[in-house]
């Protein structure tokens, strides 16, 4: 058997769990417990581990796409949905907690939605976070996507989207599917574009962010906004 039924009962997963609580169990129980059942020849234990070795550990995982999850043998479609639903559940978790206070009096979360949202993207993607007057997050919208290397953002469309939200002020970030977190020269140039093109209306810039599987870089932070 390769399921959790097949430990004794003093090391399995899920009774741990309910006996010393959600803190008491590794990274790669946890994931078993998620994914239940291994391969022949294969525990669910050592799946789970692989999982994590393949894309660097926990946090890695979460920032995987759905098509990554794809590739690997032995996770069919039931258990890819579910790893992408609880992908999808820590999204929405992040989203509420970002939409219910101003948006930086919670930096971690900020990056860490970030990174749920386009962290693990094999191609370039620009979006737009519109804020209340609180600076609390409305919505977050993708725009525009691009190519590894470009994309094209047009202020206008950004300057509408933001009027149609009501926002007071707007987060713009993209991703570096490079893995580069540092912003280019044309970073720097389309920042200007936009907080130029978005005074006009009266909404402000508070940041852009550089996004990559392992971080998020703010630009504000470097005097760049």
């Amino acid at each position: 058997m390769s399921g959790l039924r097949s430990l004794p009962p003093d090391a399995r997963p899920r009774e741990k769990l309910l006996t010393r609580g959600p803190a008491a169990l590794g990274d790669a129980e946890l994931l078993a417990l998620l994914l239940r059942t291994g391969l022949p020849g294969k525990h669910v234990l050592q799946l789970a581990q692989e999982l994590l070795d393949r894309f660097g550990g926990l946090a890695g995982l979460l920032h995987t796409g759905a098509d990554a999850l794809r590739e690997i043998k032995g996770l069919g479609p039931a258990k890819r949905a579910e790893v992408v639903a609880v992908l999808e559940l820590a999204r929405r978790a992040l989203a509420q907690e970002l939409g219910s206070r101003p948006l930086f009096d919670s930096p971690r979360a900020v990056r860490d939605f970030l990174q749920l949202q386009l962290g693990a993207r094999a191609h370039e993607v620009f979006a737009v976070l519109y804020l209340d007057s609180q600076n609390r997050l409305i919505a977050m919208e993708e725009l525009f996507r691009g190519t590894l290397t470009q994309t094209s953002v047009y202020p206008r469309e950004v300057v509408l989207r933001a009027l149609h939200h009501h926002a007071a002020a707007v987060v713009l970030t993209h991703n570096h599917p490079s893995g580069v977190a540092e912003p280019s020269r044309a970073d720097e140039s389309l920042t200007q574009s936009l907080k130029a093109a978005l005074a006009l209306v009266d909404i402000r810039v508070l940041d852009h962010f550089i996004v990559t599987r392992s971080q998020a870089v703010s630009m504000a932070e470097m005097g760049l906004v």
